[in-house]
């Protein structure tokens, strides 16, 4: 037989577990308002402390729109579909948010596979699916054409497809970049943005040698809409939040 308490039982009258949950209420959002305040104004907390909230604040924020774009988006779940097919399915967890600098929307890890979004760095939810789209179109050439990235023309043959189809051209987005032309604005802008990051890579020596690379893989790879079966001209002059049926047909192979 267990223990027993010798204890008399009080006679005071005890709190209900509602009321005493009811008078906690008011203090804990009262509370939250309290240090949001604070975080707000800088007022009683470190910079450091600041600085960590909001980057958690960015971080959730960007959690949940990865969230909504990976089930609602028609291109980003067009694209997990077609890189599942092709054996490279990608679970959220493989879609990271995080901080970054700055100059940066997104990057892709190649040798783990994982597409980085930096959390606080999204100007609209378009901004941030075509940064998903631009990095996947990396991890499904990886997966479909074993891209060496060090050999500069896979890099920029992956480059030019994922400027072309993500939508990173628009006409829009150029205009906020500060790149207006008058004629062949989205080649402009492909050609341009595959060379910068041609010269973030260790193995490009040189401005030279990246246009070189673009140029030697254009006609090919600016063709190669896989899996799309068509770049949307209009996607580049405006949002168009559906794509259709026709992006269902593969094309032709690509050369690199």
């Amino acid at each position: 037989m267990g223990p027993t308490n010798s204890k008399a039982p009080s006679t005071e009258p005890q709190p209900s577990s509602s009321s005493s949950s009811q008078q906690a209420e008011p203090t804990s959002a009262f509370e939250k308002w309290r240090r949001k305040a604070m975080y707000i104004t800088g007022l009683g907390v470190s910079e450091e402390d600041r600085m960590r909230d909001l980057q958690e604040h960015h971080i959730s924020r960007c959690e949940k729109g990865k969230e909504y774009l990976m089930n609602y988006s028609p291109m980003v779940v067009f694209m997990l579909k077609h890189l599942k097919l092709s054996g490279c399915a990608v679970p959220p967890q493989n879609i990271l948010c995080a901080p970054c600098d700055k100059t940066r929307a997104g990057g892709f890890e190649h040798k783990r596979g994982v597409v980085v979004l930096c959390a606080g760095n999204f100007f609209s939810q378009q901004h941030m699916e075509s940064t998903i789209m631009h990095e996947l179109m990396h991890l499904y050439d990886q997966c479909r054409f074993k891209v060496d990235w060090s050999n500069l023309r896979h890099h920029a043959c992956s480059e030019i497809r994922a400027n072309n189809l993500s939508g990173d051209c628009r006409f829009t987005r150029e205009l906020r970049r500060g790149f207006v032309t008058v004629s062949k604005q989205h080649q402009s802008c492909v050609r341009r943005r595959a060379v910068e990051s041609l010269l973030a890579n260790p193995a490009c020596p040189d401005v030279a040698a990246a246009e070189r690379a673009v140029n030697e893989v254009w006609d090919s790879c600016f063709n190669d809409t896989r899996p799309f079966d068509e770049a949307d001209q209009e996607l580049n002059s405006r949002h168009i939040p559906f794509l259709g049926a026709r992006y269902l047909r593969w094309t032709t192979p690509v050369t690199i």
